[in-house]
């Protein structure tokens, strides 16, 4: 009987009762915990060694305790593809967020730890990054909207059609898009249709045409 390889996982938390604590709720869920560490330097070393299919990292590290994580991050996303990278902090930095998830939002994830209310979430947002989905904050979202000056390309969106897409970037499947708007399975996919189309990108996976679809959001 063929079984499936379980995730396997980095961690990069200063924090060592936090990163235990990681370690042993993804332990018990099935994954594979790579290695664990508590500054940049040996989460580099540790993706480099073991190739974790995503690595968990948060923003504020050693040596100066400002964002060395999230630019850790962007480094491991240029020099290893197919990586997957869930940043999990307590802040947001909107310079360096956006810099992720430039030229390619495959595989990433930023959620905050205040506003993880449930651990079947957290544990959701890694399998999506780890298959090539997005898992992002609403917050998050909101301030690198906020942060951004352009908006054009969005321009022939319809206002529902920006909330489903907005929907989108989080992470949400059609189902869930669904039920937060109130609307049938049916309307979600026709305004995704319609999004695909007015953006004008490639027929080709509808998860990768998702994917495309986010990173034209978040560029915007």
């Amino acid at each position: 009987m063929s079984t499936v390889a379980p995730i396997r996982v980095a961690i990069a938390e200063d924090s060592a009762v936090l990163r235990d604590g990681l370690v042993q709720l993804l332990v018990d869920r099935g994954f594979e915990v790579t290695d664990a560490v508590a500054d940049p330097e040996s989460l580099t070393s540790a993706v480099a060694r073991f190739c974790p299919d995503v690595a968990v990292v948060d923003i504020r590290m050693p040596p100066t305790f400002t964002d060395e994580g999230l630019r850790a991050a962007i480094r491991l996303r240029e020099d290893h593809e197919g990586l997957g990278v869930l940043v999990f902090s307590q802040y947001i930095e909107t310079r360096y967020a956006a810099q992720l998830l430039a030229h390619d939002a495959t595989g990433v994830g930023y959620l905050l730890k205040d506003r993880v209310a449930d651990v079947a979430d957290f544990v959701d947002a890694i399998r999506r990054v780890a298959c090539g989905g997005t898992a992002l904050d609403p917050e998050v979202v909101r301030q690198l909207l906020g942060a951004s000056k352009k908006g054009d390309s969005l321009s022939g969106l319809t206002p529902r059609e920006r909330e489903v897409l907005a929907l989108m970037a989080e992470g949400r499947s059609n189902t869930a898009i669904a039920q937060a708007l109130v609307v049938s399975d049916g309307a979600v996919e026709k305004h995704v249709a319609n999004i695909f189309a007015k953006l004008d990108l490639p027929v080709s996976q509808s998860s990768h045409r998702r994917v495309l679809a986010v990173l034209r959001y978040l560029e915007s």
